[in-house]
């Protein structure tokens, strides 16, 4: 037998295939791990890509978003109870006194226009205390008000005149109960003592005169407004639109009105003021003349919060 072909031949030719079965394991074995190293680092930076942008985000700072314009201020009114503290005002037939009416009329009026939603409201006086004539003016400067209403219930020698009526400002009267009015609020002022002194007819009459017109036809649109209003439900003078020289009327650029809500010299008129449902149905009366007046594209130009 050859030497090639015998038993030990074989025993080395299996040998050998074992050895080099061996060592090509050996050799594929690093390949293959290294394979899956390379697989999870490709996963991992695939999700890592994947990732970035949404990580970049905590750490970028960006514009903000446009919005919309925001919503104009609400417009404030201010709210003037008439007299006040040692200044009683009218006194009525059965012992009323116009300061209280004026007070409780107004803070109803405040309640609802604050319930409305649609409004800020200011008062002159929340409490039965004197302020003067030109510091009720200031106080609607002070506030930025849209629009000033005075509250009054005067007083007449003739006891049978009954209705309200709605004032503006003028340096003459429109008529001659008008201008007796205007003497009796103006007079307020006696009460602050010497220091406090009304202004001189000539001075007022320079004052009405300083009102810009576009104040004047705002304060003439919400006196209009407010006897269209009333006028269902409330019992009113003939010619209820009045003007005259009020000194609490004199503000330049905010339109204001003064309202005479009835006479405490009548006893209907009194009796119904003091009865607060009758201060309910004027104050309602008034809140849809005040959302009429801005209700006008030519108003709401005028509304400065």
């Amino acid at each position: 037998m050859a030497r090639g072909g015998g038993p030990l031949d074989l025993r080395v030719a299996v040998h050998r295939r074992t050895l080099l079965a061996g060592i090509a394991m050996a050799a594929i074995a690093p390949v293959r791990a290294s394979g899956a190293v390379t697989h999870h680092a490709a996963a991992h930076a695939a999700a890592t890509h994947a990732t970035a942008p949404h990580a970049a985000t905590h750490g970028t700072l960006h514009r903000p978003a446009i919005v919309g314009r925001a919503e104009p201020p609400r417009p404030l009114i201010m709210l003037d109870p008439g007299h006040g503290g040692k200044d009683p005002g009218a006194i009525g037939v059965s012992g009323t006194y116009e300061k209280h009416v004026a007070e409780a009329a107004a803070a109803e009026l405040q309640r609802q226009l604050i319930g409305s939603g649609r409004y800020r409201v200011a008062m002159t006086r929340a409490d039965d205390r004197f302020i003067p004539l030109e510091g009720r003016v200031d106080l609607a400067h002070t506030h930025k008000a849209s629009l000033f209403i005075s509250m009054h219930a005067d007083a007449l020698h003739d006891r049978m005149v009954r209705g309200a009526s709605v004032y503006t400002l003028s340096s003459h009267a429109s008529d001659a109960q008008a201008a007796a009015i205007a003497r009796s609020e103006n007079s307020a002022d006696r009460f602050g003592g010497p220091q406090v002194h009304a202004t001189s007819p000539e001075v007022q009459e320079i004052l009405a005169s300083l009102v810009t017109e576009e104040t004047r036809h705002g304060a003439a649109h919400m006196a209009s407004s407010i006897v269209t209003s009333f006028r269902p439900r409330i019992s009113l003078l003939t010619h209820p639109a009045r003007h005259a020289s009020f000194v609490v009327l004199k503000s330049a650029d905010i339109p204001s009105v003064l309202v005479e809500m009835g006479f405490m010299s009548n006893h209907l008129d009194e009796a119904a003021l003091r009865q607060s449902a009758h201060r309910m149905v004027v104050a309602g009366a008034m809140v849809q003349a005040i959302d009429r007046y801005f209700a006008s594209a030519s108003m709401v130009t005028r509304v400065t919060g």
